[in-house]
């Protein structure tokens, strides 16, 4: 009789495991990643939202990464081409 209280119980401790493994990987996790992905959206969001609004104020962006700094701004084809007939002029 003892034999199968102790076989009932190792039996009901193994269907909560499992039951706990399956909550887990088909609701916990798949929330927790929605979860991340949008915090990494609206990250990227945040992060385009100030590079433009830098770049509508300055007329560039500025990127600070240590001591080193990266400058991003707008090209204009027109005065690309423009610069590069320009220069090819001066050489010739």
């Amino acid at each position: 009789m003892a034999n199968k209280n102790i076989l009932i119980a190792i039996l009901v401790l193994v269907i909560v495991i499992l039951a706990g493994v399956v909550v887990y990987a088909f609701v916990l996790r798949p929330a927790y990643t929605g979860y991340v992905v949008d915090r990494q959206v609206e990250g990227y969001n945040v992060c385009v939202s100030n590079f433009i609004s830098q770049l509508q104020q300055n007329g560039f962006v500025q990127i600070d990464l240590g001591n080193q700094s990266i400058y991003l701004a707008p090209i204009v084809p027109e005065q690309q081409t423009q610069q590069t007939e320009t220069s090819g002029q001066q050489a010739g």
